[in-house]
């Protein structure tokens, strides 16, 4: 028994297909349900993402009749014929897939390498199946390794060292600047997309009051009501410069509106306290020249991409160890595998050895009936000893030999040698 795995991702399918095939929680609750009804007690556990839609699946029958099951589940569930994601599905079995989810988990195989989002979400897609019963000892088994792999991996790579999106560059230029960005003062100049999303991973970092500038003082207003912050007109943005540690400006205007002189005077009234800026704008919203003043620290966007491009190169570099930590937790996890091959014969080896003992340590204490209880007892315990003596060793090799040979001829070898019943 082991597992297959049937998806599709960010490199495989388009975001429109992977939309239609999504699974939101509660569906993705009610799918659980209805795959294991429908694969008769078979584990599963459905992961869906905006970058990935996979479905797990343990089994004991042919492995490629499950993936066409999983692929016939999928048609049904979204109503979508499967000419139309067919060809831009993936479907591993066996090491395979368990390699896959091992790299899925320690963020290999995503988008951005090394973010650490997929593995909460990993974990979470784990906990639904737990929660609705759909999993079994091989997909509990499985996932937890994959969350062990996890570890290692971000314990003994720097895979996930260094920001690598533009804002998050930012936000970790800025505290290496301030140290503690909690009681700073945020100016957002603008409206721009990623002068919003630089916004909130500042305030997720301690940051607590905004200044929200706009050239339209009603769009600055509705901006400062859904962040909570102030509400600042542009043509009065230089009266308020001095007030702010950190100013992110993402406007359409065609040329510098920030210019040496706005932060000159800014700074005598901060009394040269230092000002960080993230210009993300293109063009650009501030002058070049203002990082020729002391104690200002403008980046652009060329800046922040450069950084974000080495953080991207450092990670790269770590990848060839992380890929030996996977291949090690797949290995250990298929002879983990391979040995539950064995357990019906190793029961089997046990209830026939134990027969035996029991047929003959009848007869003996038969032939002896002056023996008291206590004398009773000792015989048998030690023919117990005896019998676990003998099938200690050949249990153990017999799980050994599970990892490196073909299971199913040392399994009938075996038993041929024990006069076990063969099965096909």
């Amino acid at each position: 028994m082991s597992v297959v795995v049937v998806g599709l991702n960010h490199r495989t399918g388009p975001v429109e297909l992977r939309e239609r095939l999504h699974f939101p929680p509660e569906a993705a609750r009610n799918a659980l349900q209805r795959l294991r009804k429908q694969l008769d007690g078979v584990g599963a556990v459905i992961l869906s993402t905006c970058n990935r839609v996979e479905l797990y699946a343990s089994y004991a029958t042919e492995p490629l009749e499950l993936c066409a099951e999983l692929r016939k589940f999928l048609s049904e569930w979204h109503g979508i014929p499967e000419t139309e994601f067919r060809d831009h599905l993936y479907e591993y079995t066996e090491d395979e897939a368990v390699g896959h989810l091992f790299r899925v988990a320690c963020s290999l195989d995503s988008m951005v390498v090394g973010e650490n989002q997929v593995l909460g979400q990993v974990h979470d897609a784990y906990l639904l199946a737990q929660a609705e019963q759909s999993t079994d000892k091989i997909i509990s088994a499985l996932f937890q390794k994959a969350f062990s792999v996890s570890k290692s991996v971000r314990t003994h790579t720097a895979i996930s060292e260094g920001k690598v999106s533009i804002g998050s560059v930012a936000v970790d230029l800025a505290v290496s600047i301030f140290m503690n960005l909690e009681g700073k003062t945020v100016m957002i100049v603008g409206s721009g997309k990623m002068g919003e999303l630089t916004l909130k991973t500042l305030v997720s970092k301690g940051a607590g009051n905004l200044l929200m500038v706009n050239r339209s003082v009603e769009k600055a207003q509705e901006l400062a009501d859904m962040h909570g912050g102030e509400a600042i007109a542009l043509d009065v943005m230089e009266d308020h410069l001095h007030r702010a540690d950190i100013v992110v400006a993402s406007t359409g205007a065609p040329g510098y509106i920030l210019r040496p002189d706005h932060f000159h005077h800014a700074l005598k009234q901060r009394a040269q306290q230092p000002m960080f800026v993230i210009d993300i704008a293109v063009p650009r919203n501030v002058d070049p020249a203002v990082n020729d003043l002391d104690n200002v620290y403008v980046y652009d966007v060329d800046d922040l991409q450069q950084v974000a491009e080495q953080n991207k190169e450092a990670r790269r570099q770590e990848i060839d160890r992380c890929i030996e930590i996977v291949d090690e937790g797949v290995a250990q996890f298929m002879h983990w595998v391979h040995t539950l091959v064995a357990e019906p014969t190793i029961v089997e080896m046990s209830q026939e050895l134990n027969t035996i003992r029991e047929r003959e340590l009848a007869k003996t204490l038969s032939s002896m009936p002056d023996l008291t209880d206590k004398q009773r007892e000792e015989i048998e315990y030690m023919s117990k000893r005896i019998v676990n003596t003998i099938l200690q060793r050949p249990m153990s090799q017999l799980k050994r030999e599970m990892g490196h040979h073909d299971p199913h001829t040392v399994l009938h070898l075996v038993k041929r040698l024990f006069g076990l019943k063969e099965t096909p």
